[in-house]
């Protein structure tokens, strides 16, 4: 028998899947710890995790894994990786981290980044980062050398909170092109670390870990760590990669026109290109995908809407309380398509990227007392969820992502007929539900970079698919209604 280890490095648990290679299917699964993982705020707006932490509760999932699967450990064959995106880990000569990580949602950095994005040049940074420096692990460097100075001489290397697992695992300090891209380090002209970057923010670019193969043995277990873990020394890291581009990976989705989709508390929508094309007003972010090579390109375009599900969540808690989440599906359902009118903008969990930053809040729109009840509400809620996905994936069609299939897991918002129909509907694309997650798509990853898969096809022959929905004869009115909910959108934003 042979298995293969995903663990997902999440900033509110970390999750751990054995795939069965012969059956293609998840063995056994857990995450650590059972209620959401600490996430401190020194000051408003920051969000800092310790490392150690999630090497704690890797450790405690794995445990789970491996005492519920009775899995020997020599039939164990790679680790694959995934993690929060963005990060920053920073390590001393000895390999001891210097700060607590800024994580992802950590919004400090974001005037080093429009300082950056200005002296750098719009039209440079856009052409050669594909992005703004934004928000990202570079732009978090930079708050850290001028913040604190004496913690910023300590550093030796900086990591992505991936890479720091797979040192942790194999003692290598090292990272991945789709990593160095999705911290703003790499120039895509050249397919290498851009040194105006570097110049630019006073970086020295012994700073940044060696490059290694994304699906490729990165590193072995070490026989200590194997010994902590219950595992066989020598074990081969064979993939890693952030979330969301594992996400896609996980669905099979690695082509041009292809589109994976999450919709949980926060939505994104994430599309293969193999055009060099940034958005001219960076509304959405653009990142080297899984398999890109400078012979291959393909750049995964990854679109983000705050408040998707967090919306839906709070339309039960505060007009729903006595229903379940099928409930809610259910009677939404019982009011037509439009909702008579009543619009909903589901802007109500910070600014919005694919609104240049703006952060409306939310807003219902059209409210007449004499004709709008719950079953409205819902609905209006769940449309305007997808009206956004809409509005984003018209920005990502002019970029060169043309829609014929979105592949998602089935969970979260995926779960209610009403979103994934009008989704549909108002795209024109066919929906395609899996049963699959991160951690097993960071196992199946490890099989392909260790050899044990020799193709994707291969990897996926057992990706189950569990339901398809296509558009049906609502689409011309749906449609409709999101062209008065834009209108009415510009004129909010206006």
């Amino acid at each position: 028998m042979k298995y293969t280890l995903g663990f997902d490095i999440g900033s509110s648990s970390v999750k751990v899947s054995l795939l069965d290679i012969e059956q293609g299917t998840c063995a056994a699964s857990a995450f650590y710890p059972k209620k959401e993982m600490t996430i401190s705020a020194p000051q408003p707006e920051w969000a800092e995790q310790s490392p150690e932490d999630w090497w704690t509760n890797l450790k405690s999932a794995l445990k789970e894994v491996l005492a519920t699967s009775k899995v020997k450990s020599s039939d164990i064959k790679a680790i694959g990786i995934t993690y929060q995106m963005h990060g920053l880990v920073a390590l001393d000569k000895d390999g001891e981290v210097v700060r607590p990580s800024i994580i992802w949602c950590d919004s400090r950095a974001v005037p080093y980044g429009r300082r950056a994005f200005q002296k750098l040049g719009e039209e440079w940074s856009l052409s050669h980062l594909l992005n703004s420096p934004g928000n990202f692990t570079a732009a978090k460097l930079a708050w850290v050398k001028e913040n604190e100075p004496e913690t910023y001489q300590r550093i030796d290397k900086i990591m992505l909170p991936g890479d720091y697992i797979a040192y942790r695992l194999t003692g290598g300090k090292n990272t991945t092109l789709s990593g160095l891209s999705e911290g703003i380090f790499i120039d895509f002209q050249s397919d290498d670390i851009s040194g105006k970057l570097l110049d630019y923010f006073g970086f020295s670019k012994s700073l940044i870990p060696d490059r290694v193969g994304t699906f490729a043995p990165q590193g072995h277990l070490r026989s200590d760590v194997a010994k902590e873990l219950g595992l066989d020394e020598g074990i081969p890291v064979a993939y890693r990669a952030g979330d969301q581009p594992n996400n896609a990976f996980s669905l099979n989705v690695l082509n041009p026109g292809e589109v994976a989709a999450t919709a949980g508390t926060s939505g994104v929508v994430y599309g293969v290109s193999d055009q060099l094309a940034a958005d001219p007003k960076s509304r959405v972010n653009i990142f080297a995908h899984v398999n890109h090579s400078r012979e291959q390109r393909r750049l995964g375009i990854l679109l983000c809407i705050n408040g998707t599900g967090i919306l839906n969540a709070w339309l039960k808690h505060n007009t729903a309380k006595d229903l379940d989440y099928p409930q809610i599906n259910d009677v939404a359902l019982s009011a037509p398509a439009g909702a008579e009118g009543l619009r909903f903008f589901p802007f109500g969990n910070g600014a919005e990227r694919v609104l240049e930053d703006a952060n409306p809040g939310a807003t219902l729109s059209g409210l007449n007392f004499n004709i709008h009840k719950q079953n409205h509400l819902l609905r209006a809620g769940q449309e305007g969820i997808a009206f956004s996905f809409r509005y984003g994936m018209d920005i990502m069609q002019n970029m060169g992502v043309n829609t014929r299939v979105i592949r998602a897991g089935k969970a979260n918002m995926f779960l209610s007929p009403l979103f994934r129909q009008t989704l549909a509907n108002l795209t024109g694309a066919t929906i395609e539900l899996y049963d699959t997650d991160g951690s097993l798509g960071a196992a199946r990853g490890a099989a392909l970079g260790a050899g044990i898969w020799a193709t994707p096809e291969e990897a996926f022959r057992n990706l189950k698919k569990l339901e398809m929905i296509q558009p049906d004869n609502e689409k011309d009115i749906i449609n409709e209604h999101y062209e008065d909910w834009k209108q009415k959108l510009n004129k909010l934003l206006k």
